[in-house]
């Protein structure tokens, strides 16, 4: 007969075994569930069992099985989700929730198990999507950098990706150049160098990287385009389109191939060839936004207001809510002089978009023009508290306060300090904000001040603008301040 206190001892043995182990048939249940899964369902029943197990207690060993189960499984369901937003082209309009499912699993892993370099790598390219956490993909970046030294093709990948969040030009090149030394024939590496020296204004080195892209990836337009667009900022507009000419035999219906090549020709003021780019993208594309509001731009420019408010009606009725279309709508109704239907249709991105500076700024000169000064200046002073530094804002709010017929709204000393801003902005070489200052000093009393600031506008002013400078100078020689005419006058 054993000892009492043996009894004792084996009973709380045995009670301690059975505490450590109280999750072992949920561990099985997810073991075998984990070798027949193949739906999302599935993966789930895989997660809730594999923490149950965990929760009620296992030993070491089975412990440790569970949490890789758990960890693999999580990284499983996230990269599935990841699949539907970057193998689908369009993605799911659902993206933005299967990318919160996918960062919570992927989140939950890596925290489980930090050595996790492709689900930190998927981290990094879910959160560098838009309204991601660049934040925190930068970080999952060099954690998996550092994690996939024995692995130069995820590596590459890692190194192009960081490159591409990166903002200082240096560091940029740096991880790019690693990236093409562990992967020579990667062609978007070569392409995302080209983009960087480009900024950096180093043409001819982008152009030999863009050539080299071209060798590794012949079936692809890209390296071809991206050419003519350094080309274009070359001046060299014909090289750009011997390159689009080259793109087009590759990809004969691009729609990218023809837009740029409308915008080459726009360039070099050939409107009728871009507009014939523009009507064969459209053919192929009708209700393509990018092409319509083109045509329309080109249309406004030859003069033909009406058919370019057209285009942008049309294209207003098939994408009601979209901003761009609306502000160009807007634009173009002031071009026309619609100004109550541009007052209205800036006010409708407003309503929507309270801190739009540019459509404040559009009502307002709609506003200033129907001689509506209190308006425009309450619109005028928001868009300035948006964008202290916008010339266009600072002087047209200093001709407002200089020269409007309301003396309550005068305001001839802050209308110089506006001016004298926006002058500075421009480096004294815009004739019309020259006359600005002018008009501020001649609201002060300051008469030989404007006439120096006038006489300056003039020196440089194109043919249209003297005789309305010529009218301003010989006020301010008659000592007189210069009045805005109201709608009507």
């Amino acid at each position: 007969m054993l000892p009492a206190v043996l009894v004792l001892a084996a009973v709380l043995s045995g009670g301690l075994a059975r505490a450590e182990n109280e999750g072992q048939d949920d561990l099985d249940k997810a073991t075998e569930a984990k070798l027949s899964a193949s739906t999302f369902g599935d993966l789930a029943e895989v997660i809730q069992l594999a923490e149950s197990a965990l929760e009620k207690g296992l030993d070491e060993d089975n412990s440790t099985f569970a949490t890789n189960l758990l960890v693999s499984t999580l990284i499983q369901r996230g990269t599935a989700l990841g699949e539907r937003i970057f193998r689908r082209s369009p993605p799911d309009a659902r993206w933005p929730q299967f990318r919160h499912v996918a960062l919570a699993d992927l989140e939950k892993a890596v925290k489980l198990s930090p050595k996790q370099p492709m689900a930190l790598l998927l981290i990094a390219r879910l959160n560098f999507l838009p309204d991601g956490d660049r934040r925190r993909a930068a970080e999952t970046l060099n954690s998996a950098i550092d994690l996939l030294a024995d692995e130069p093709k995820q590596r590459a990948a890692a190194l192009i990706l960081r490159a591409a969040i990166e903002e200082d030009a240096q560091k940029q090149l740096a991880d790019l150049d690693e990236a093409i030394r562990l992967q020579p024939d990667h062609g978007p590496a070569h392409e995302a160098r080209a983009l960087v020296l480009a900024g950096l204004k180093q043409y001819d080195e982008a152009l030999a990287s863009l050539d080299k892209a071209a060798k590794l990836r012949p079936e692809s337009p890209s390296p071809l385009m991206l050419k003519a667009r350094i080309h274009v900022q070359q001046k060299d507009l014909k090289a750009a389109l011997a390159d689009l000419e080259q793109a087009e035999k590759i990809a004969p219906k691009s729609m990218a191939v023809l837009l740029l090549r409308a915008a080459v020709y726009e360039e070099m003021n050939e409107k009728n060839q871009a507009l014939a780019e523009l009507d064969r993208a459209l053919v192929i594309s009708p209700d393509m936004p990018a092409a319509i509001r083109l045509r329309a731009v080109l249309l406004a420019e030859a003069g033909k207001i009406d058919e370019a408010v057209a285009e942008l009606e049309r294209l207003r009725a098939l994408r009601p809510g979209d901003k761009l279309t609306l502000f160009q709508l807007g634009m173009l109704y002031s071009a026309g002089k619609q100004y109550d239907k541009a007052i209205e249709t800036y006010s409708t991105i407003l309503a929507d978009v309270s801190d739009s500076w540019a459509a404040l700024r559009g009502r307002g000169d709609a506003l200033l023009t129907l001689g509506k000064q209190t308006e425009a200046l309450a619109d005028y002073e928001r868009t300035l508290k948006l964008r202290p530094k916008n010339s266009g804002v600072l002087n047209n709010l200093a001709w407002l306060l200089a020269t409007s017929p309301d003396e309550k709204l005068r305001d001839g000393q802050r209308a110089i300090t506006l001016a004298m801003e926006a002058c500075k902005l421009t480096e004294y070489k815009q004739a019309h904000i020259l006359s600005t200052l002018a008009a501020a000093y001649a609201e002060t009393g300051d008469f030989a001040s404007a006439v120096k600031w006038i006489e300056k506008g003039l020196e440089i002013a194109d043919e249209k603008m003297k005789e309305p400078l010529e009218k301003e100078l010989e006020s301010y020689r008659a000592e007189k301040p210069w009045r805005e005419l109201l709608s009507g006058d």
